[in-house]
């Protein structure tokens, strides 16, 4: 799988949650500023935590009956959604940024790895003052054989100046931006190449088994369960692989920690991060690195 692209930044994860006013107050508890709820035409709808350049998308079914099915050369985003929410709460799918969905889509079919149609959509957003605005995006979809339980796609943004807003990134846990998606997977080398391919020729950085993706905004962990338990104090099933969940940079841990046992939320503080259990955090681990 070759690549003449350049490599693209960390865009979003999708979480996947069943009940999202609870998990948006969860994340609120944490000192996240959490958007509004949004509704989209094919039965999924979100919040939204927002950072400089990328954001985390909490996602729920809220009309399963307007689900689009799977079809050839059609990516469901509802059907994923919904079909990994079955299997349980947590992030399901990694998005990169794109500055041409068609292009992406175009070299993710000839690199073999994804014969999906670019998928385009637009919806109102709220600033925060309560006007709104017009947010409209285009996605290129890809597919890891090796990892039939994650999404990958990537995000062309057609009216950034009406999505990003510095308002919507001041966050009282002192959260400063997304750091990492993880993966964990028992064969952390079957899914090299597609990544190499899929983030656009990333930057590799070998450790023993596992490898890590640096980006130009983030990086991705690709984590054996054992380097996963070590680093986050988790015991997870690498089988078949799945995302993990993510981290984020803060201003201050130790602030954190104490804000955290106020609210009396379960983490652990190691050297260089807090991590919260997926059993404590809607199916996903939370960590928080220092800035």
């Amino acid at each position: 799988m070759e690549n003449s692209t350049s490599p693209r930044g960390l865009d979003h994860l999708v979480i996947g949650v069943r009940d999202l006013d609870a998990a948006g107050a969860f994340y609120a508890r944490l000192g996240f500023k959490v958007g509004a709820r949004n509704t989209h035409p094919w039965g999924t709808q979100n919040r939204i935590v927002q950072f400089p350049g990328s954001f985390l998308e909490l996602i729920t079914v809220g009309d399963a009956q307007a689900i689009p099915p799977q079809a050839p050369g059609r990516f469901s985003f509802g059907a994923f959604v919904r079909d990994a929410l079955d299997r349980g709460e947590g992030m399901s799918m990694l998005v990169l940024e794109s500055t041409d969905a068609t292009v992406d889509a175009a070299s993710y079919k000839a690199a073999g790895i994804g014969d999906f149609e670019p998928f385009f959509f637009e919806r109102q957003a709220l600033r925060p003052d309560g006007s709104q605005v017009r947010v409209a995006f285009s996605l290129a979809f890809a597919a890891d054989e090796a990892a039939p339980e994650c999404g990958f796609f990537v995000c062309q943004q057609h009216e950034p100046q009406n999505f990003w807003n510095p308002t919507f990134q001041q966050h009282e846990n002192g959260a400063t931006g997304l750091a990492s998606a993880i993966l964990v997977t028992d064969e952390p080398a079957a899914h090299r190449a597609f990544l190499s391919t899929f983030t656009g020729g990333a930057e590799i950085i070998d450790g023993n088994e596992d490898f890590v993706l640096g980006l130009p905004r983030g990086r991705i962990d690709v984590l054996d369960a054992e380097a996963a338990q070590a680093i986050y104090h988790v015991a997870p099933d690498p089988t078949p692989a799945r995302f993990l969940g993510f981290s984020v940079t803060v201003s201050d841990l130790d602030a954190l920690a104490r804000r955290l046992s106020e609210a009396g939320i379960a983490f652990h503080h190691g050297e260089e991060r807090i991590s919260l259990a997926p059993e404590t955090a809607f199916g996903c681990v939370i960590a928080f690195e220092a800035a």
